[in-house]
C-alpha cells in the first residue's frame, strides 16, 4: 500500500470503530451519523448499610426527588436517639442552672442593699455625733456643761465612728461577693456552649441519617439500570441506580477538522433518526471538544492534520420523547 495512503486508512479505520458516518454531497447538505444518547445520572450511596428497599425497577418513571432506595438507617437512629436523650438531660441542667443564677443574683442583690442602707444609717448616726460632740465642747468652753458629759458625747462619736467603719466593712464584703454571680453566670454560659456543641452534632448526624434515603434528582426521571437490590450491602460510592431525563437528550458526532470550523454553540441544525424516516426535528450544537478526539500518531503533513476529528453534542430540541437511546440518526448541516 503506498504510505501516503496509511494516514487516511488510519483515519477511517477510527472513524469506523467510533461509529461515525461522515458524508458530503456536492451542493447538498453535509451529514454526520451518530446515535441517540442521554445524560444518565448515576445515583450512589454516600452511606454504609444493607439495602432495604428499591422502589423502582428498570423503565419506571420517577418523580423529582422521589425514594428511589432506603438503606437500613437503625444504627444512625439510635445515635440520634441517643444525642436528644443527653440534650434533654442538658437542658434540665440550663434550667436549673438559669434558676441559680437568678437566686444567687436576687440574693446578692437585696444583701447589697441591706448593707448601703446599714452604711447610709451609719453615716448620719456618725455625722450628729460629731455635731452633737461639736456643740457640746462649745458648751464645755462656755462653763454651761460638765467635762463628764463632754466626754460621754466624745464616746457616743467613737462609737459611731466605729459603726459606720463597720457598715463600710460589711458593704465591701457584700459587694465582693459579686464573684459568686459571675461565677454562677460562667457555669450557666459553659453549659450553653455544650447545648450549641449538642445541636450541631444532632443535625449533622441528621444530615447523616438523611444521606440512607436516596432520591432522585430534581427533575422527573426514567430510571435506566438497577445496580442493588433488597439485602444487599451498599459502600459509599456504590452506584443504586443509573436514571436518564427523558427531556434531555442529544445525538454525538465526531466532526473532521474540516467542517468543525462550520459548527458554533447554539447553531441549529437538524436531525433525523432511523426510527422515523423521512421526519426531521431540530437540534442545537450544545457542546464542541476543545481537543480532537482522534490524532495521528505522528502528524507531519496538512492531510495527517485534517485526520483529527472533533467530538460534538447536538441537542434534541422537539419530539425528545419519542426518541429512545441508541436510536442511529443524521445530523445535517445546510451546505
Amino acid at each position: 500500500m503506498p504510505r501516503k495512503l496509511i494516514p487516511l486508512v488510519v483515519v477511517l479505520l477510527a472513524g469506523a470503530a467510533a461509529g461515525i458516518i461522515y458524508l458530503r454531497h456536492e451542493g447538498a447538505a453535509v451529514r454526520f451519523t451518530g446515535f441517540v444518547e442521554g445524560e444518565e445520572r448515576v445515583m450512589r450511596s454516600e452511606v454504609s448499610g444493607r439495602v432495604l428497599e428499591v422502589k423502582y425497577g428498570e423503565g419506571a418513571s420517577v418523580a423529582a426527588r422521589e425514594v428511589i432506595a432506603v438503606v437500613d438507617d437503625r444504627d444512625m437512629q439510635a445515635r440520634i436517639r441517643s444525642k436528644r436523650e443527653e440534650l434533654a438531660v442538658l437542658d434540665a441542667e440550663l434550667r436549673a442552672q438559669a434558676e441559680r443564677v437568678q437566686l444567687v443574683e436576687s440574693t446578692w442583690q437585696r444583701e447589697v442593699s441591706v448593707r448601703q442602707a446599714e452604711r447610709r444609717q451609719a453615716e448620719s448616726a456618725a455625722e450628729l455625733a460629731a455635731r452633737t460632740l461639736a456643740r457640746e465642747e462649745t458648751l464645755v468652753r462656755s462653763g454651761l456643761s460638765t467635762a463628764q458629759s463632754l466626754d460621754d458625747h466624745r464616746a457616743r462619736r467613737d462609737q459611731a465612728d466605729s459603726a459606720l467603719q463597720r457598715a463600710r466593712e460589711l458593704l465591701a464584703r457584700s459587694e465582693a461577693e459579686v464573684h459568686s454571680v459571675a461565677l454562677a453566670r460562667h457555669e450557666l454560659a459553659t453549659l450553653e456552649q455544650k447545648r450549641q456543641l449538642l445541636l450541631a452534632q444532632l443535625a449533622e448526624l441528621e444530615v447523616t441519617q438523611s444521606k440512607y434515603v436516596i432520591r432522585a434528582p430534581d427533575v422527573p426521571t426514567v430510571l435506566q439500570t438497577q445496580f442493588v437490590w433488597p439485602g444487599e450491602l451498599a459502600q459509599p460510592g456504590t452506584a443504586v441506580a443509573a436514571l436518564l431525563d427523558p427531556a434531555d437528550k442529544y445525538v454525538q458526532i465526531y466532526v473532521p477538522v474540516a467542517e468543525v470550523g462550520r459548527l458554533q454553540i447554539g447553531q441549529r441544525v437538524s436531525l433525523e433518526v432511523d426510527s422515523r424516516p423521512g421526519e426531521r426535528v431540530p437540534g442545537e450544537v450544545s457542546f464542541i471538544a476543545d481537543k480532537a478526539n482522534f490524532t495521528p500518531e505522528k502528524i507531519e503533513t496538512r492531510s495527517d492534520r485534517m485526520g483529527q476529528v472533533y467530538r460534538v453534542k447536538i441537542r434534541i430540541l422537539e419530539g425528545v420523547e419519542r426518541l429512545q437511546p441508541g436510536t442511529e440518526g443524521n445530523v445535517y448541516l445546510d451546505s
